[in-house]
């Protein structure tokens, strides 16, 4: 009896997916047909089903495709995106500029143990690991810039003797005869007010750039905002600094005489409008005005 009653519940469950059946639409205040259409069971569930995926499929391409996905909660706007990729960008510059530091610290302890920094490839900017594609694409911010220009100048300029000799004679700029770092015009003079502790001078492309006294060169490296840059350590705590040049014909633990070629008049770098030559000069870690020490007519 059990198992017939339960062949019959199953025969009734299949004739209910078979059998068709008539939906009628009536108009609830004049009980006018409105439609009618017929459908089985199994249709129903079939077209239910379809609805359903239907339904899924469209929300998820309205969410993946349209700012609709920027009112669910937690999901990013597309400015919070943008700093997002702008902070990670800072974050990786600042990461190349401290490991040019590290760098520059240690040549300085090997020169001051008088050992030979390794020698740096002059033809690749050693602080650029981006790839070409995403080089060209990529600008930064000027706070970026200005950030990176503040923390390269700080405390890296603090020039380190160039003897170690206590007994050597010390001498005041005014007793020294320094060269001309380069034959051209000054079109920027030294002053603090506005920050510019340095002289430029418009010179011909491809004019040589000379050390202006005896020395050793302590950095030959790119750096983004000011090209190609070189400095030579000098005794007397005097420190020389060339920067926007085309190309360094020195690197780093290299003797150098005053007078001698030490790079190539260029336009490098991001803060530069033209060739010229950037030239600082530093007396016992403070900057001073070239002009006062040099005659560049």
């Amino acid at each position: 009896m059990a198992k017939s009653k339960d062949l019959t519940d199953a025969q009734k469950k299949s004739d209910m997916l078979k059998n068709k059946y008539l939906v009628t639409v009536y108009n609830d205040t004049t009980l006018e047909q409105v439609s009618h259409f017929r459908i089985s069971g199994l249709g129903a569930i079939i077209s239910g089903a379809m609805l359903m995926i239907a339904v899924v499929v469209t929300v998820t391409v309205l969410i993946a495709f349209t700012s609709l996905r920027e009112f669910i909660p937690g999901y990013p706007d597309a400015t919070t995106r943008e700093k997002i990729v702008a902070n990670a960008l800072r974050t990786d510059s600042l990461e190349q500029l401290l490991h040019q530091w590290e760098r520059h610290l240690t040549n300085i302890n090997l020169l001051l143990s008088g050992q030979d920094p390794p020698p740096i490839d002059m033809e690749q900017p050693a602080a650029s690991t981006v790839s070409s594609d995403n080089a060209a694409s990529f600008v930064p911010s000027r706070e970026d810039s200005l950030l990176r220009q503040e923390i390269e100048e700080y405390d890296i300029y603090d020039p380190v003797p160039a003897t170690t000799n206590p007994l050597e004679k010390q001498e005041s700029l005014e007793n020294l005869f320094l060269f001309k770092p380069v034959q051209g015009m000054v079109s920027d003079k030294f002053d603090v007010k506005t920050n510019h502790l340095a002289v430029d001078i418009v010179a011909a492309p491809s004019a040589p750039v000379m050390s202006v006294l005896d020395g050793t060169v302590i950095m030959a490296n790119w750096i983004a905002e000011t090209g190609y840059v070189i400095q030579v350590q000098h005794n007397n705590d005097i420190l020389s600094v060339y920067k926007h040049n085309e190309k360094l014909l020195k690197k780093q633990g290299d003797r150098v005489k005053a007078g001698e070629a030490i790079a190539i008049v260029g336009n490098s770098g991001e803060l530069t409008t033209g060739p010229h030559l950037h030239f600082e000069l530093w007396y016992k870690g403070v900057p001073v005005d070239p002009l006062k020490y040099i005659s560049f007519e």
